[in-house]
């Protein structure tokens, strides 16, 4: 797929994007992992996930924060990468005018970052977490929580403890109307290494 450079606010983002010629599809905005921890777009898991909703009916777009890759700038670590964010997704409405559901689905530090984007644009009613840090960063903002999702966690994880992103998904799903799904994969550790499929496996199941 070609190389797309959005205009980000402290210069130009390296993205990819597959689109649906269905006017209507949902659409999906995927942010990768902590660069500190060697976190791109262009990670095994980032491109799969990429691949999977694609071949799934969705618009989909990946990017790489500032400073990772092409993208211009320096890491920042909170409001740069979710500013980012928020130029991404209205890159991606502008391509999809008419699409019917906007969807975030981030990985690691980028599941913390979509979560924050998550409160900020209404838009989105679906969230897919993928080992969100809880512990190392603050969700106490998802209080209340505006959509319904799924939070995978690794069995292994050695960054993270899963009982306390457990316990995120049990306070969300005390909340009236939404509904919040927590699974885990055997094994996996913290970015799921060589067990990306059943990663998919799971997400497809959800969705």
């Amino acid at each position: 797929m070609p190389e797309i450079l959005l205009n980000g606010p402290v210069g130009r983002l390296e993205a990819r994007y597959t689109h649906n010629n269905i006017s209507n599809s949902p659409s999906i905005l995927i942010l990768h992992a902590h660069p500190g921890h060697g976190g791109n777009m262009n990670n095994n898991l980032s491109l799969m996930l990429h691949k999977f909703f694609s071949d799934n009916g969705f618009s989909s777009l990946r990017f790489n924060f500032r400073g990772v890759g092409k993208s211009e700038g320096d890491h920042d670590g909170s409001e740069g990468e979710l500013a980012d964010s928020a130029i991404a997704l209205d890159w991606l409405q502008n391509q999809n005018p008419e699409s019917k559901e906007y969807w975030v689905c981030g990985i690691s530090f980028g599941a913390w970052v979509g979560m924050q984007l998550l409160m900020r644009r209404p838009e989105i009613p679906k969230f897919i977490l993928l080992s969100p840090p809880v512990g190392k960063y603050d969700f106490n903002f998802l209080a209340p929580c505006p959509a319904s999702g799924v939070i995978i966690s690794g069995e292994k994880d050695g960054l993270i403890d899963k009982d306390m992103v457990k316990d995120v998904a049990t306070k969300l799903n005390k909340q009236k109307s939404i509904s919040v799904k927590y699974d885990s994969v055997k094994s996996a550790d913290h970015f799921f290494t060589n067990q990306e499929k059943k990663v998919i496996e799971k997400i497809k199941k959800y969705i």
